[in-house]
Formats: structure tokens, C-alpha cells, sequence
């Protein structure tokens, strides 16, 4: 277990794994961690589809490449873990259309951003600390939308659900030799992100 600061500042998406399998008590670890994630309103209306093994992910592949078998390449294909974070807008429709929200019009023009994406979102980036808290690597990428309805046939997706990209968890090769943008360009300073009072 690492501190809160040391997994933030250790994190970072990598590509390259070994043909390893994840502990399933650290798995459930890290997908507990999603499900701590915060949601408007406590709709919890973000599920993870699990995909464990070579021939899971190799479904989930063959869905998701448009027909390319070398993406993403075979350091990401031995990845033995994916998760894919989905959002239900439905649920929050719903969720607020309850008595204590009072939103029975079920307007979705009252939101003012989609919060049934953003609290997947927010899953995510938890389960991805989560993973270098256990000691492993973790990617977050994202899936071509031509590819999303074969995905959703493949695993039995319910209409409903929407796949916000998918996170490759595993045991990091010894380097990633896969180049990223984190290798040609800086992180911005925090003067630079930060405005104080205005802008």
C-alpha cells in the first residue's frame, strides 16, 4: 500500500504488459475502489464489464479493432485484465425524476454536463490509482465508435449502457518501450492551470 500522494504522483497510463494473470483478491480490490466512486445523487449508475484471460480480452479485441489485428499491439493485448467503465443515463433520468429530486419531467436539459459519463469517469480514475496502489499498471483508452455496437453484441451490453473507453490492468513489463505523449511534452505548471479569484 502506498500513500494517497505517492500513487498520484507514481501514476501514469502504461502500455506494455506481462502475460501474467492479477491476483483476484487485488482485482476485487481495485474494483471496490470503483464502486467507492462518487455519483450525483447516489445513482451509481456506472457498471464495470470485467474481461479476464486470454480468451475474454481476445474477444474483447477482436470487437473493438475494426478489423486491424495488430492494434493495439502485443504489449497491450497481454494485458490480462480489462475493464470496461459504462454509464446509464437512463439511471440518472430516473434517479432524479425520484420524489426527493423532483425532476419528473425526466428534461435532460436540466443537466448541465452528463454526469451519468462524468461519475464513470470518476470510477476510473479511482480503480487506476487503485492499481498502482497494488503494485501493478494500468491504461486508460478509448474505443473507436464504430466498434461500440459490436462490443455491446459480443458481451451481452444492454442497450442502455454506454462504454466511456476501457482500462488494460496488469503486471507492467519490465519497460514500456511504447512511446506516449508524456515523452514529448511536459506537464503544465500549476500557475499555468490554476486561477485564482479570475482569470
Amino acid at each position: 500500500m502506498v500513500e494517497l500522494r505517492e500513487a498520484i504522483r507514481r501514476r501514469r497510463m502504461w502500455r506494455t504488459f506481462q502475460d501474467r494473470p492479477v491476483d483476484p483478491v487485488m482485482l476485487e480490490r481495485i474494483l471496490g475502489y470503483g464502486g467507492r466512486a462518487p455519483s450525483a445523487g447516489l445513482t451509481q449508475g456506472f457498471a464495470f464489464r470485467v474481461l479476464e484471460g486470454r480468451e475474454q480480452t481476445g474477444r474483447f479485441w477482436d470487437s473493438t479493432s475494426g478489423g486491424d489485428s495488430s492494434w493495439p499491439g502485443e504489449g497491450l493485448r497481454a494485458a490480462p485484465v480489462i475493464v470496461v467503465p459504462l454509464g446509464s443515463k437512463m439511471a440518472y433520468l430516473d434517479r432524479y425524476a425520484e420524489e426527493d429530486k423532483g425532476w419528473a419531467d425526466r428534461d435532460e436539459a436540466r443537466w448541465p454536463a452528463p454526469y451519468w459519463l462524468i461519475d464513470a469517469a470518476f470510477a476510473s480514475m479511482i480503480m487506476l490509482l487503485g492499481a498502482v496502489d497494488e503494485g501493478l499498471g494500468a491504461l486508460f483508452f478509448g474505443l473507436y465508435p464504430p466498434t461500440l455496437s459490436a462490443f455491446k453484441a459480443e458481451f451481452g451490453v444492454p442497450q442502455e449502457w454506454e462504454p466511456i473507453g476501457a482500462i488494460a490492468i496488469g503486471h507492467r513489463a519490465p519497460s514500456d518501450p511504447v512511446r506516449s505523449s508524456a515523452d514529448t511534452r511536459a506537464r503544465k505548471p500549476l500557475d499555468a492551470l490554476v486561477h485564482r479569484g479570475a482569470w
